[in-house]
């Protein structure tokens, strides 16, 4: 019994009938980038295997290790898969399209090398079967790494038409994958523009470049901005205990800098201590709605969040609360803290290698240009407004790239049932000598 129908002209068949398996040589961690070898030649490995065969970074060795055999060079057309990797990565195949030098393959590696069928569309097969998760559930597993079995692999049955829609089946996926790629290339290339544009959008803010036309309809000049400092427009500053709290399954939630996201806290996933606990860690200072939490030590520094409404919790390490004066909106002093203005002067503050960190002497010190309340009002509410504009572009645009992957696996389905619209069902099958 076969997986599925496909067109009356098509046949089933074994991969192992239609491809030959040539595992990759063996050698010594030791003998690995050896340039200066007798006779250096590149080897390709698991990293090597990409959407794209990556050669930029190959490493060498001695060609003796290859022990004099032709069929350990890679050849145009071989179809490299990463037959020995981590269990999301093991099966995943690369396509050698242009060779500009000899390669060999390592041991981790497997070349596979069509006849009777075209390279091309075993290739795709065989891409569909990595996105569709057979080989992850399907390879065995040793201690941190998952092998795909050649033999299983031969096992595995493949659809084949007739040569000539082979090839136009893999001119029609090629050409849809050219437009997917192509949108996700805009996509990204309008996701890596999004910190560029928010930061160009936070340089205005704090320049009055933004609210100019406000002031100029308020009658107020840029002469009403002034330098303060953060302890002169925080009515409390206060430090997070440093010590580590003893965490529970339940209780009150302990926040912590890896909930904090550019503007908000994210909570989706969240510790818990003992109500003894948050009383302790809340001793000096209870958070309250409005305050401006601060990450200042740690992988996540220099963000700035607001505590929002109906929140009880205490406060983790690694962070510090500052605690606005009437004047100051405390958004509008959140919005200044993840601003580039700011974030220069934390690296150049920054001490730690091994838990860079920013002392709270020096936070105090920063400078913030401090317009009137009523401006600083308005610049929040232009910042919310084109922030969440460009979050829902960036949103669109991450989901766009998000689905490709899934089209891609989804026209590939489609390419090996028959479905592209490509058949021609008079011509007759030629695959009648394939086991």
């Amino acid at each position: 019994m076969w997986p599925y129908e496909v067109p009356e002209n098509w046949v089933w068949a074994n991969v192992a009938s239609v491809c030959e398996f040539e595992r990759g040589i063996t050698f010594p961690a030791s003998a690995k980038n050896d340039e200066a070898a007798p006779n250096p030649i590149p080897c390709l490995r698991t990293a090597n295997v990409q959407e794209l065969l990556d050669l930029s970074d190959l490493i060498y060795i001695d060609k003796s290790y290859m022990k004099n055999n032709a069929n350990k060079y890679v050849r145009h057309g071989d179809i490299i898969m990463s037959s020995a990797n981590s269990r999301e990565l093991v099966g995943k195949v690369s396509f050698v399209d242009t060779l500009n030098e000899e390669i060999t393959f390592g041991g981790f590696v497997l070349a596979i090398r069509a006849k009777k069928t075209f390279d091309k569309y075993l290739f795709y097969y065989l891409r569909l079967e990595f996105l569709s998760g057979r080989f992850m559930g399907e390879s065995t597993q040793t201690t941190n790494i998952a092998n795909i079995n050649a033999t299983k692999l031969g096992g595995y049955a493949i659809p084949l038409p007739p040569l000539p829609e082979q090839h136009r089946i893999v001119t029609r996926i090629e050409s849809l994958f050219t437009k997917l790629d192509r949108a996700k290339e805009l996509a990204q290339s309008a996701l890596d523009r999004f910190e560029t544009r928010k930061a160009a959008i936070l340089h205005q803010a704090f320049t009055g470049a933004l609210t100019a036309q406000w002031r100029a309809a308020h009658g107020v000049g840029l002469d009403s901005w002034e330098s303060q400092t953060i302890e002169t427009i925080c009515k409390n500053i206060v430090d997070c205990p440093h010590s580590t709290p003893q965490w529970t399954s339940e209780g009150k939630i302990c926040l912590r800098t890896t909930n904090f996201r550019k503007g908000y806290l994210d909570l989706g996933e969240v510790r818990y201590v003992s109500e003894e606990t948050y009383q302790a860690r809340n001793k000096r200072l209870t958070p309250m709605p409005g305050d401006v939490l601060y990450s200042r030590e740690g992988a996540i520094l220099g963000l700035a969040v607001i505590y929002p409404e109906g929140l009880i919790a205490c406060l983790g390490q690694r962070m510090m609360l500052m605690r606005a004066n009437d004047f100051i909106k405390p958004l509008y002093l959140m919005h200044f803290l993840n601003s580039p203005a700011i974030t220069e002067t934390v690296k150049e503050k920054t001490g730690g290698s091994a838990s860079p960190h920013i002392n709270i002497r020096d936070i105090r010190k920063f400078v913030v240009p401090t317009p009137t309340f009523p401006e600083q009002e308005e610049i929040v509410r232009i910042l919310d407004s084109l922030l969440e504009k460009e979050q829902r572009a960036r949103a669109l645009c991450e989901g766009v790239i998000g689905q490709v992957d899934l089209m891609k696996k989804a026209i590939l389905a489609r390419a090996f049932q028959g479905e592209l619209g490509t058949n021609d069902a008079s011509e007759v099958g030629m695959m009648g000598d394939v086991e």
